[in-house]
């Protein structure tokens, strides 16, 4: 039995850690900030997930299981909404792009700071 969970943490280390790879070869490689934006926001949120897994799995007590616990809820609600927020401000500061990047007319739309009347952005 403490072989096979051994195995198990070995598994979700490895994997966490190919994912978390994955992210900065992506982060390295890929040619404008939307398509390194969506593989860092990925991949490091499932790398860093599955360690915590592997983590949990080999502390000894309840209370760095609850720690953990919310060091990944904190991860995987925080790293979205980064992502986002940096995402849509370098579309709205017009960042560069790929010409096959696919993009939603979304932000044509008023958002706060932005009147459909012409004023100047706050935001800028």
């Amino acid at each position: 039995m403490k072989l096979l969970m051994e195995l198990v943490v070995c598994f979700l280390l490895w994997s966490g850690m190919f994912f978390l790879f994955v992210g900065t070869l992506g982060l390295i490689r890929l040619p404008d900030i939307y398509t390194r934006m969506h593989a860092t926001s990925k991949c490091d949120t499932l790398g860093t997930g599955l360690i915590l897994l592997a983590l949990m799995t080999q502390v000894g007590g309840y209370n760095e299981v609850v720690k953990l616990v919310m060091i990944g809820a904190f991860i995987w609600t925080i790293n979205p909404l980064v992502t986002h927020a940096i995402g849509s401000t370098a579309y709205i500061r017009g960042e560069d792009h790929t010409a096959e990047t696919f993009f939603k007319d979304c932000y044509d739309l008023p958002y706060p700071g932005k009147d459909v009347t012409g004023k100047e952005d706050i935001r800028a």
